[in-house]
């Protein structure tokens, strides 16, 4: 039993010997076999257009907005519209109790009867006292008498006119309307509420109602000194919002003021972008893209393809050849490629950072633009 228990020990270790001599080193293994190729995408050098932008978050306000105020004091006697509705130019839309004013229109109106009899019998006896001054039949003191009771009685048909017409103004003011077609961006007094347009401290939305029209939409959006003077009245300005994704809207440059803010040092620019569908709201924010500067027919790659020290990876045959570039404009997606890249050539745009020059590599993709 101990002989064969011995046997079988040998056995087992003269196998496990030859096993071991049998495997490789794992160097050799390693050398053997080679690197395993790195997975990559590429992108596919071409001639294109390429526009340097330059990029600002920009509040949006109404194109119009106007405080509906009238031009007297008074108490608020009915608003017809609400909040949100919208509006024709011309529409009524609130009213002055004007009791009191037709009151005053009635005696001016009575005033103004009285007076003009008075001046129709003035003229009357100017007209016969001319006649008789000129035969004589009358003294200078008599004519001047009746002239001056002529001059008085025209002062006093004035007066009552001109009353008559400031009762009537009162009425017309005291009637709000529409200046132009838009939107009841706000309510801001109630029926009975008193309001007096004289005392100061007036805003936008301090009248009776705020009416706004944004069937275009005001940007604005400030600057810094290098980067206002690339801009100019009448530049397309393109503006993206989340109320439309995907979205670019085309406007104008309308304002590029030529004098700095005093705290900020930077310079307020306006534009104005077409809203007809009055999808953007006032009030909210949005991403303003102007380009500055254009090329045409430029070799450009991905941005995310350049790596350190202005170099970028191509691929040859198999393998990852490290080359260095010299870039021009760029925008927040392409990059120019002044030299070092030829039309055609396939940059690695996806599992560049880290790959050595000369790696094995295994195209996984092309990124198209």
């Amino acid at each position: 039993m101990l002989l064969r228990g011995k046997t079988r020990f040998a056995f087992y270790g003269a196998l496990f010997l030859l096993l071991v001599s049998c495997q490789k080193p794992v160097a050799e293994k390693t050398a053997d076999e080679g690197l395993k190729p790195a997975p990559v995408k590429i992108y596919k050098v071409k001639k294109q257009r390429i526009s340097e932008k330059l990029t600002y978050t920009a509040t949006l306000e109404a194109w119009k907005r106007q405080a509906i105020t009238p031009d007297i004091s008074g108490k608020v006697a009915r608003i017809y519209v609400n909040e949100g509705g919208k509006v024709k130019q011309g529409q009524l839309l609130a009213e002055l109790d004007t009791r009191s004013i037709k009151l005053q229109l009635e005696q001016a109106e009575a005033a103004l009867s009285m007076a003009q009899a008075n001046f129709e019998d003035a003229s009357r006896n100017l007209e016969r006292m001319e006649r008789l001054y000129k035969e004589k039949a009358v003294s200078d003191q008599q004519y001047e008498k009746v002239r001056l009771a002529f001059e008085a009685a025209k002062a006093q048909r004035d007066q009552a006119e001109a009353a008559v017409n400031l009762a009537k103004h009162a009425l017309d003011v005291s009637i709000m309307r529409a200046p132009f077609d838009g939107v009841i961006a706000s309510k801001n007094m109630e029926e009975g509420d008193i309001i007096n347009p004289m005392m100061g401290g007036f805003s936008a939305t301090s009248g009776v109602l705020t009416l706004v029209d944004y069937s275009k939409i005001k940007v604005r959006f400030d600057v810094s000194p290098a980067d206002a003077s690339r801009l100019a009245r009448g530049q397309k300005v393109y503006l993206e919002s989340s109320a439309l994704p995907g979205q670019q809207l085309e406007g104008q440059v309308t304002v590029v003021n030529t004098s700095a803010d005093p705290q900020t040092k930077k310079f307020r620019i306006e534009a104005v972008i077409s809203n007809p569908d009055l999808v953007l709201k006032p009030g909210t924010f949005g991403r303003v893209i102007l380009e500055v500067s254009t090329r045409e027919n430029s070799l450009a790659v991905p941005q995310k393809a350049l790596l350190e020290n202005s170099s970028v990876m191509v691929v040859e045959g198999n393998k990852a050849v490290k080359r260095s570039v010299t870039t021009g404009l760029k925008n927040s997606d392409l990059i120019e490629i002044i030299s070092g890249l030829n039309e055609g050539d396939l940059v690695v745009v996806e599992g560049n950072f880290g790959l050595m020059d000369g790696t094995p590599v295994e195209v996984e993709g092309e990124v198209v633009r």
